[in-house]
């Protein structure tokens, strides 16, 4: 199985430029030989417009992500970006994954809001996804910051997730997230760790780029730059070629302090 990257300009409100983006990235995936395109988080209706999240997020059954599933099926590609949801009088910042079928797969709130912008705008996810399959391959979802605590991709891959798709939104100066946390959490968890950001700016606030796919032994598989849109595109199978006796190592060779032998 192949997944594609987009690391994404920001969206800025720009909602029908967005939508014709996608689609052009869903074909271009398609083209080759992806099975689902990554996008980063809060595409729509953009991450840094707070002003816009309350206006225009929407119902899981609304017209935003009922067309995304017509495009991913028309497309042949799956899709897995994040978006601004409205349920009741709760915002969340949620991520949902679409198959190439247009089937919602997977749907889920993040948990780790961060920093004042979030907490005030948006309500907290209580739960982690359930563990769904792409092509074969058990993913899950994770948003942002929820991938920098080790827990939440540990429990996931404890539900059997060989695959985790991060929608980002990383700012300049926290690169250290997807030089190292990024693949440490893909190391600690067996799995491959994709992580799609922007490049660019956006109401002044600026992204860091430098979108990455980890696989389990925490080397990238590969990694677009810190400016710049980049589509990448990986085979899976080669993390799969990391031998399965390296990556359940430290899960079988742990001893807890204070533990007899």
């Amino acid at each position: 199985m192949k997944i594609a990257l987009w690391q994404a300009p920001p969206t800025n409100g720009r909602i029908d430029a967005v939508f014709r983006a996608i689609c052009q990235q869903l074909r271009a995936a398609s083209a080759a030989g992806a099975g689902l395109l990554l996008t980063p988080e809060l595409i729509l209706p953009g991450y840094n417009r707070p002003d816009l999240h309350a206006a225009l997020a929407q119902p899981l059954d609304g017209a935003w992500i009922t067309r995304l599933r017509e495009m991913a099926r028309e497309a042949g590609c799956g899709l897995c970006l994040g978006w601004a949801e409205r349920a009741g009088e709760a915002l969340y910042n949620a991520a949902t994954v679409i198959g190439a079928d247009g089937a919602i797969l997977s749907h889920y709130r993040k948990i780790q809001l961060y920093g004042a912008m979030e907490q005030a705008g948006f309500r907290r996810g209580t739960e982690l996804p359930p563990v769904f399959q792409l092509a074969g391959r058990a993913a899950a979802t994770l948003v942002c910051y929820d991938i920098e605590f080790p827990g939440h991709a540990a429990a996931l891959a404890a539900g059997g997730a060989r695959l985790i798709l991060v929608p980002t939104a990383n700012p300049l100066g926290f690169e250290h997230v997807q030089r190292v946390l990024v693949p440490a959490r893909a190391h600690e968890s067996g799995a491959v760790v994709a992580y799609a950001n922007y490049a660019g700016s956006e109401a002044g606030l600026d992204y860091g780029g430098l979108s990455v796919i980890a696989g389990p032994d925490g080397q990238p598989l590969a990694m677009a730059g810190a400016r710049g849109e980049a589509l990448l595109v990986v085979d899976l199978t080669a993390a799969d070629a990391v031998p399965p006796e390296g990556r359940a190592a430290l899960a079988r060779e742990y001893r807890p302090a204070g533990k007899d032998a």
